[in-house]
């Protein structure tokens, strides 16, 4: 199965390349829907059954507050220094391991991988 992906304008554009070229359906916010809003990303989000990747902690409010849940789930990295392609690879190796992935809100960060489900 394929998973298709919703990178939000802070993913690195060298990421969404990487993830690109492994393989992967990759929506990039930055250049194909420029500033529209995250309540608008999680509505694109369902419409096209897309896991969004982002840095933004906003989802989570948006998920458990306000009741807007992307069936394919979201990836919230918190890894900070990170080069631009870092995200990509901590994505890709996500994909592979096999961690169901839709109606969560995953967190990845230095310590390791943590999900809710919603």
């Amino acid at each position: 199965m394929v998973i298709r992906l919703l990178a939000n304008e802070n993913f690195p554009l060298p990421s969404v390349n990487y993830l690109r070229g492994h393989g992967h359906d990759v929506l990039a916010i930055g250049t194909d829907y420029p500033g529209i809003t995250d309540r608008e990303i999680v509505e694109l989000a369902t419409r096209e059954h897309r896991l969004i990747l982002t840095f933004d902690r906003d989802y989570g409010e948006l998920i458990f507050r306000h009741q807007m849940r992307p069936g394919a789930g979201v990836v919230y990295l918190r890894q900070f220094p990170h080069s631009p392609l870092e995200p990509g690879i901590l994505v890709a190796k996500l994909l592979q391991s096999g961690i169901p992935l839709a109606s969560m809100l995953t967190v990845m960060n230095e310590d390791g991988i943590r999900q809710r489900q919603y």
